[in-house]
């Protein structure tokens, strides 16, 4: 009776399991060996030529201004160095000027007064004092080095650091900074420094502090410096707490003249 029962559960069973076993048979089994194919064609991301790489954009325009420089030292070169300076004793005879001291710093002053105005940087407070502090030690490192190494005597022959020009390499330091970090507002930010950093430049000639090639290699000091800078930096803590948020200046009339007046609320 027992028997008689089993085989009758076995034989529906396999009644049952009949017509899914073919089924079951026709399942392709998974090909692990290509899961990593791309069947569907899309394209791979095509790698960018070294031309258009981040380091040689950074670096073609302060090479081509520090090899111009170089090739203009003394009398060499179609417009050297002795050419420029013959022309500015001829038109600016006697010309003096303690301008060019103070001026180096005008583009950061730029800085902070186009942060009080509201406008927002590219990076947060914290960021670009960091960026601008690696900018600084990396072109004073390098000028000094450079006017020790070369020995080039200044026109006015006081000593023999004059390649490259240092003030010119701190004013267009900071121009660049400055076109950095506002670029994205307004081109005109990094116009008004750039003009500041080359009168600086042109100030150094007139007072007969440095040659053209000091001057023009100073600026590729400067640039390459701020660029670096950029490229190296990755310590970012996020835009906030913004130190200048909530900052606002306006014109204000006090009893006895005109003024300006700030006021700053900070946020969390």
């Amino acid at each position: 009776m027992l028997r008689s029962l089993l085989l009758t559960r076995l034989a529906a069973l396999v009644l049952l399991l009949g017509p899914v076993a073919p089924a079951l048979a026709q399942v392709p089994a998974t090909d692990t060996l290509r899961k990593f194919e791309n069947p569907e064609g899309v394209p791979a991301p095509l790698k960018k030529p070294w031309y258009r790489g981040k380091l040689v954009k950074a670096t073609i325009v302060p090479a081509l201004l520090i090899g111009y420089g170089i090739s203009t030292i003394n009398d060499n070169g179609i417009y050297s160095s002795y050419d420029a300076k013959n022309d500015i004793q001829q038109h600016f005879p006697g010309f003096r000027t303690r301008v060019d001291d103070f001026l180096i710093f005008a583009p950061y002053l730029e800085l902070g007064a186009v942060a009080l105005a509201g406008v927002e940087s590219r990076d947060d407070r914290l960021n670009t004092v960091l960026l601008i502090a690696k900018a600084e030690g990396i072109m004073l490192a390098s000028v000094f080095l450079t006017k020790r190494l070369t020995g080039v005597t200044r026109p006015d022959g006081s000593d023999k650091l004059s390649f490259p020009s240092g003030h010119t390499a701190q004013a267009f330091l900071a121009a660049s900074i400055v076109h950095a970090e506002f670029r994205h507002k307004s081109q005109w930010y990094g116009v008004g420094a750039y003009t500041i950093a080359t009168s600086v430049a042109a100030l150094r000639m007139l007072n007969n502090k440095h040659w053209q090639s000091d001057v023009v290699a100073g600026a590729g000091f400067g640039i390459l410096s701020a660029h670096l800078a950029y490229l190296s930096h990755r310590n970012r803590w996020g835009r906030k707490p913004h130190l200048l948020d909530g900052a606002h200046v306006m014109p204000t009339y006090l009893p006895g003249g005109m003024g300006l007046m700030v006021t700053w609320q900070p946020k969390k």
